[in-house]
């Protein structure tokens, strides 16, 4: 029998409860790993901004017509934009050329230059320029078009150093066709046919990718 006590009252249990140390580590070790994970990838995501490559995109999704704003722009502009420190020369040429430009210049004299005279971009439409360096088919020569990166980097430059063609203007691929040809040469008897061999009838310094050196008959025939 239960022996009472004044003021008896239901004794309330402290006993500790028994923790499940098991279930508390498997929650943290699941935490764990999730932070692990978020981690990981906000690391991969800025990995991939910092050091992934530049993906070109083709030249045929450009439009021609927006190279008229950077077209040829003459050395003392160049001079005035971008700083004397930024320009320099390429070894063997003449006119300067900005800092950002001169690995176009380099490809372009090292992939045409190689097989015949290498005329300045001025002379052709950007639109010309825009075929030759990726077409197969080069006058008649089947050869192996450049290719990206190489064939971006010949692409700026040779935009920034020619002009767009008219609208209404049909695209041409021999000198005597080209407007912008005949614009460099305006008191010059100039044949029905020109190519790349007379040009050193005139230039004599061709090989040098140096056009403003002159003959003194073509000097003469210019002053």
């Amino acid at each position: 029998m239960r022996k009472s006590f004044p003021n008896d009252r239901s004794i309330p249990d402290i006993t500790p409860r028994r923790s499940r140390p098991h279930t508390r580590r498997k929650s943290a070790v699941i935490g764990l790993m999730l932070l692990i994970m978020m981690f990981t990838i906000l690391m991969g995501i800025g990995l991939a901004q910092a050091f992934e490559p530049q993906k070109w995109q083709s030249l045929q999704r450009f439009d021609p017509a927006s190279a008229a704003t950077a077209a040829n722009p003459p050395a003392n502009l160049i001079a005035a934009e971008t700083g004397t420190a930024d320009i320099g020369t390429i070894e063997g040429t003449i006119d300067p050329v900005p800092a950002n430009l001169q690995l176009g210049q380099e490809l372009y004299l090292e992939n045409c230059a190689s097989c015949h005279i290498a005329i300045p971009p001025a002379v052709m439409p950007t639109q010309t320029w825009q075929v030759l360096i990726q077409d197969p088919q080069h006058y008649g020569v089947v050869i192996d078009p450049l290719r990206d990166p190489n064939r971006r980097i010949v692409w700026n430059y040779l935009k920034a150093y020619s002009r767009p063609t008219s609208d209404d203007e049909k695209t041409p691929y021999r000198m005597q066709d080209s407007r912008y040809f005949k614009a460099l040469h305006p008191r010059v008897n100039l044949p029905k046919k020109v190519n790349l061999g007379s040009c050193v009838t005139c230039h004599p310094g061709v090989n040098q990718f140096n056009f403003r050196q002159l003959t003194p008959e073509a000097e003469k025939n210019a002053g």
